[in-house]
């Protein structure tokens, strides 16, 4: 039985320790935003926060999430329900095309902005490495741009 904080709830999941976070979190857990692309961590729809940085899911073991602070994209939101900054600015912009990778991009800009929440293009183009099949990477950019600045005014 592993132990952590989903989405700033308690669970607990019956699997075993090598499973891979992202198919404990869709088949135990029933959380499916967080997708599968490759299985190898390169594309990163995988992506979700661990102690508040963006981790590819689908290889990291579900054992080293123990006691650990795990957040979907289904948990970005305010406990109230308002959009996180990130998201608002995904709609905004109208950043997905097939929004496969939507998930991912979203959880790496938003850890993005807490490291940096004043990033320019060249630290955008560094801290997203996640790729868009449908190549909207010009609205992705325009969206974190976006993002950082209604961080800065709800600030």
């Amino acid at each position: 039985m592993i132990r952590f904080t989903l989405n700033r709830s308690e669970v607990s999941v019956d699997a075993p320790e090598d499973m891979p976070l992202l198919w404990a979190l869709r088949d135990r857990l029933n959380l499916t935003g967080t997708k599968f692309g490759c299985g190898v961590s390169q594309c990163g729809a995988c992506t979700v926060h661990v102690d508040g940085k963006a981790i590819r899911s689908c290889v990291l073991p579900l054992s080293a999430v123990a006691g650990k602070n795990v957040t979907t994209i289904e948990g970005l939101a305010g406990e109230d329900n308002s959009l996180h900054p990130v998201q608002a600015a995904w709609l905004e912009v109208q950043v997905p095309q097939c929004g496969y990778c939507q998930s991912g991009m979203i959880m790496a800009a938003a850890e993005l902005l807490e490291r940096n929440p004043d990033p320019d293009d060249a630290d955008i183009a560094e801290a997203m490495t996640n790729i868009c099949r449908c190549g909207t990477y010009t609205r992705i950019r325009k969206a974190i741009t976006r993002a950082a600045e209604l961080k800065r005014r709800s600030a």
